[in-house]
């Protein structure tokens, strides 16, 4: 792993906040020159540290979209069926987020759909269609009391 400074902290931090802020008002926040902030960007984006610039979407504002916490159980977990889940969950636009778990079910979803007749479609060709499913169950979020993707990395800044 790749050493990360106070200035490489605080950088991700701020770009966490807010992707859009400019390199010049990082580096006067953090006492550092915009070419410096610059170098520091490219080399975290490099190193695997910054792995995305994405925006976050309020689903209210484009229809209320329907959000859906979908367990996934297997009925065979030979690595090879599982890599096989994950790369059809992965290219899926639907789904937002997906995590391999340990315990009673093998995946969780996070689903986003226009209505429920879509998610209906969905089910039909992530799940009904495909044999290795055993079982698949769906919440449906009736709040996105938080939303977002940002990692605290207060952790860092104590082993310093």
């Amino acid at each position: 792993m790749t050493e990360l400074d106070s200035f490489d902290i605080s950088i991700l931090n701020l770009l966490q906040a807010d992707n859009f802020t400019p390199q010049r008002d990082i580096g006067d926040k953090i006492g550092l020159s915009a070419a410096a902030v610059q170098r520091r960007v490219k080399r975290l984006t490099e190193t695997g540290f910054i792995v995305s610039n994405t925006s976050i979407l309020n689903s209210q504002k484009l229809g209320n979209l329907i959000t859906i916490c979908v367990t996934v159980s297997m009925e065979n977990e030979k690595i090879q069926a599982i890599d096989e889940a994950k790369s059809i969950f992965k290219s899926c636009p639907e789904v937002q987020q997906c995590y391999y778990v340990t315990g009673d079910t093998d995946f969780i979803l996070i689903v986003v759909v226009p209505s429920m007749h879509y998610y209906e479609q969905l089910c039909r060709r992530l799940f009904f269609a495909n044999t290795n499913i055993k079982r698949f169950r769906s919440f449906i979020a009736t709040d996105l009391v938080k939303i977002g993707a940002t990692i605290t990395l207060d952790h860092l800044k104590k082993t310093r």
